[in-house]
C-alpha cells in the first residue's frame, strides 16, 4: 500500500505509529513541532483541525526545503483532544490537573475529537472524527491511584482508553481508534485518492 508515494507521519505519538502500521501503511516518522495552545474562544473541532493542518504543512515545508525526493511526498498530521461541555481538555499540566480532569469526566459522557490533515505539494485535505465516550463514576481513591501510575500525563483528557482507564468505559459511540488517537477509516479515506494517482 502507498508504494508510489512517500508517506510521512508528522507525529511522535507511539499510539498513532502503531495504529497506522496496524492498518497496513508503510511510512516514516517525522514529528512536527508546533505550539498546541488553543486560540481564544476556538471551537474544539476548529482547534484540532488547525493543529493537524499546521503539523502536516510544517513537516511538508521542512522536507520540501531539502533535496526533492523522486517520490510524491504525503504528510499525515493529526491532533486529538477531549471535550466536555464544549470545553477543551488537553494534556494535563501536572498530576493535580489530571485529577481535576478525571473528576470532571466521572459519571458523564464526553467527546473525543481528532483532526486529521493530509498535505501534499498540491493541497491539504482536513477532516475530523468525533466519538462519544461514557465514563463510570470514579471515587477519589480510584482517581488518585490512576494518576499515580503516570498513564494520564501525556494524554488528552488525562486517560488512555487502551490502558487502565478501559475498565471505567462501559460504552462508546463512534470510532474506537479515534479515541486512541487516529481514526483509521477516516485516514484511509483521505489517503486512498492519493494512492490511486
Amino acid at each position: 500500500m502507498l508504494e508510489s508515494v512517500n508517506l510521512i507521519l508528522a507525529s511522535a505519538s507511539p499510539r498513532r505509529r502503531e495504529l497506522l502500521a496496524q492498518a497496513g501503511f508503510s511510512f516514516t516518522v517525522h514529528p512536527a513541532h508546533v505550539p498546541e495552545d488553543p486560540l481564544p474562544g476556538e471551537d474544539p473541532i476548529a482547534y484540532v483541525t488547525r493543529l493537524a493542518r499546521e503539523k502536516a504543512e510544517a513537516v511538508l515545508h521542512e522536507l520540501s526545503s531539502k533535496t526533492p525526493a523522486p517520490q510524491k511526498v504525503v504528510v499525515l498530521g493529526a491532533d486529538t483532544t477531549v471535550t466536555l461541555d464544549n470545553q477543551i481538555l488537553a494534556k494535563p499540566a501536572d498530576p493535580a490537573d489530571a485529577a481535576r480532569m478525571l473528576r470532571q469526566l466521572s459519571g458523564r459522557t464526553h467527546h473525543v475529537i481528532t483532526g486529521v490533515a493530509v498535505a501534499t505539494a498540491d493541497s491539504t485535505q482536513i477532516a475530523a472524527e468525533v466519538t462519544a465516550v461514557r465514563f463510570l463514576s470514579l471515587s477519589d481513591q480510584e482517581i488518585e491511584d490512576y494518576v499515580a501510575t503516570g498513564e494520564p500525563m501525556d494524554k488528552a483528557g488525562a486517560y488512555a482508553i487502551q490502558g487502565r482507564a478501559a475498565r471505567w468505559i462501559p460504552r462508546i459511540e463512534g470510532c474506537y481508534f479515534n479515541v486512541v488517537g487516529l481514526p483509521l477509516a477516516l485516514v484511509t479515506a483521505l489517503l486512498e485518492p492519493l494512492v490511486a494517482d
